[in-house]
């Protein structure tokens, strides 16, 4: 796939991440750029979890989600 293309996608989903997880920024966003390791990271540092409970948190968001972003990059 391409670079375009995946970069047009992330900013489709970022905004659903962002209403999941409000504390995190618009730069945060930036650098995640469709990472689920940076996801984690920064759901830890903004919220104050475990990495634990922020893998548990975006396992069951993405389970309820339509958006399958993190399969198919």
């Amino acid at each position: 796939m391409n670079q375009d293309r995946v970069e047009g996608n992330w900013l489709q989903f970022k905004g659903k991440v962002k209403e999941q997880w409000g504390q995190l920024t618009d730069d945060d966003l930036d650098v995640i750029a469709g990472k689920r390791d940076q996801l984690l990271g920064k759901i830890q540092e903004r919220h104050g979890v475990t990495l634990e409970e922020a893998e548990k948190q975006v396992t069951t968001w993405h389970q309820s989600n339509p958006t399958n972003f993190f399969e198919r990059y």
